[in-house]
């Protein structure tokens, strides 16, 4: 076994201490003409870096040294992550519905949307501010509203967004040349994460078709109908991705322990705050790569090796190693297309609709550090360098300079796992994706994220709503929400499904 040795890297002006074993030349750096798995957000090149605590982009735990794992120990790592079990019901995670594997993908693109072009991003890659706040704003969504970016929405001026409908299909909405129009392209990066896009612009279109009729809405100065909506549409999401995604993700012990429920003023009505431990900033909120690179690709393990996502269509790999071009275009999920006759979703198969048969729920996979077969080998176009997922991901925190699991945890006053625990191929410092992957196998039989890991998302997700100047934790901290739902005063994605009627009929 090499020995591990504290050594400097010029290139980082902090001059911290780093954990070295075998770091060498890493990967290059991976391109996409595409923003997918493959997409690196600009400003990502370097960012232990960045001397500011502001920006798109920074570090949660800027006092640890970065752990620098060489090309092949990370190659090793990612061998290890190869699940060995026959496709699908052999992990199964009850607890979190596969539904969520691609709202969480959805989520992800809302917080880290960049409209830099390709060139501009490699030609600038220390480019860490002047970048705007991410925020749950749906911006993926609406774009820069209808005036800047009328395309997005349905001619007339009506506000509603602009849908494809085929007669009884719906889709994205397209050019000529098959291309979404939408206000980030990821977001038909497969046919599931579409579905969900489409999803919430109807969502949208619902809330403004009965705008009138709902009660509870409270109409502000100067607020005509689209702010309207738009407020309530983010405002219930906002709800759902704390109470129904987060709360599934990081489980209930965590989400109690960061999101204080109490009165702020004596006989005042309960208000909801984060009360955030690591997260902290000076002006503006940032990104932090312990998130974005690590803890919250935890979602990668959820994903399955297929899906059967409606009762016509035969069960589907989410990607097939080909080139897109070379493939059947009816044989994998894979997105930037038109969506296929009869392929329309069924999501009573991916979220537990309310009268809906339960036994046809698919669950995802349980968190671990183990990846499906369809991540190991991308195809082409969405991985044009490294084909494996969990390499990739692996040589990303490495390029970033990310601490190790067993530092962060130390950070947060947590006993780090053990060596026997982590049954790494090399004992010692283990990469912060995979110790949170661990971790949550370990501590949390695979069923949601572990308390490091757990915290650090629980503490994102949360800071950056309550930084949020519009969000509710921000403006109205003890709104409840008034849609029609399951539970009264709750709105899940269940219960946003169920409201725009749509996913719910039989194909």
């Amino acid at each position: 076994m090499e020995s591990r040795r504290s050594t400097t890297v010029p290139t980082v002006p902090e001059q911290l201490p780093v954990e070295v074993t075998g770091a060498g030349d890493l990967l290059p750096q991976p391109e996409s003409p595409t923003r997918t798995h493959g997409y690196v957000p600009r400003g990502l090149g370097y960012v232990p870096e960045s001397r500011t605590h502001e920006g798109r982009f920074g570090r949660m735990f800027r006092r640890l040294p970065p752990f620098v794992p060489g090309p092949d120990e990370i190659a090793e790592i990612a061998a290890v992550m190869a699940d060995p079990q026959p496709p699908d019901r052999a992990r199964d995670n009850p607890d979190i519905p596969a539904g969520y594997t691609y709202l969480g993908q959805f989520v992800d693109h809302d917080l880290t949307l960049d409209t830099s072009g390709i060139q501009e991003r490699r030609d600038d890659p220390d480019a860490l501010t002047n970048f705007r706040t991410p925020r749950f704003d749906l911006d993926g969504l609406y774009g820069r509203g209808p005036a800047d970016q009328p395309y997005l929405y349905e001619a007339g001026g009506s506000g509603r967004l602009a849908v494809d409908r085929r007669g009884d299909l719906l889709d994205l909405p397209r050019s000529a040349q098959g291309t979404a129009l939408l206000g980030d392209p990821r977001n038909d990066e497969n046919i599931l994460v579409g579905q969900v896009h489409l999803t919430m612009a109807l969502f949208h279109n619902r809330v403004l078709e009965l705008l009138e009729d709902l009660p509870g809405l409270e109409r502000r100065p100067g607020e005509d109908d689209f702010a309207l909506a738009q407020r309530t549409v983010r405002w219930h999401y906002q709800w759902m991705v704390v109470h129904d995604f987060l709360r599934r993700i990081v489980g209930e012990r965590t989400l109690a322990d960061v999101l204080v429920r109490e009165p702020l003023i004596r006989g005042g009505r309960p208000v909801e705050q984060p009360r955030l431990r690591f997260f902290g900033w000076k002006r503006n909120p940032f990104m932090p790569v312990e998130f974005s690179v690590a803890a919250y690709r935890f979602g990668h393990s959820l994903v399955r090796a297929g899906y059967k996502f409606n009762t016509t269509v035969p069960p589907l790999p989410t990607f097939v190693p080909t080139p897109v071009s070379e493939t059947d275009p009816l044989a994998h999920l894979g997105g930037f297309r038109p969506l296929p006759d009869q392929w329309q979703v069924e999501w009573d198969r991916f979220f537990p609709i309310s009268g809906k048969d339960a036994e046809r729920i698919t669950p995802s996979r349980a968190v671990a550090p183990l990846l499906a077969p369809p991540l190991l080998e991308l195809p082409p176009e969405v991985a044009p360098t490294v084909a494996s997922l969990a390499e990739r991901n692996l040589t990303r925190g490495a390029r970033l300079g990310l601490p190790s699991g067993q530092g962060v945890a130390r950070a947060m006053g947590a006993d780090p796992l053990t060596d026997e625990e982590l049954d790494l191929p090399r004992p010692g410092p283990a990469p912060l994706w995979f110790y949170v992957l661990r971790e949550a196998e370990v501590q949390c039989r695979g069923r949601h994220l572990g308390p490091v890991g757990g915290r650090i998302v629980a503490e994102v997700v949360l800071g950056l709503m309550a930084a949020d100047p519009a969000s509710y934790l921000a403006v109205e901290p003890g709104w409840r929400p008034t849609l029609p739902s399951q539970v009264p005063g709750d709105f899940t994605m269940p219960d946003l499904v169920s409201f725009t009627g749509f996913g719910l009929r039989q194909v």
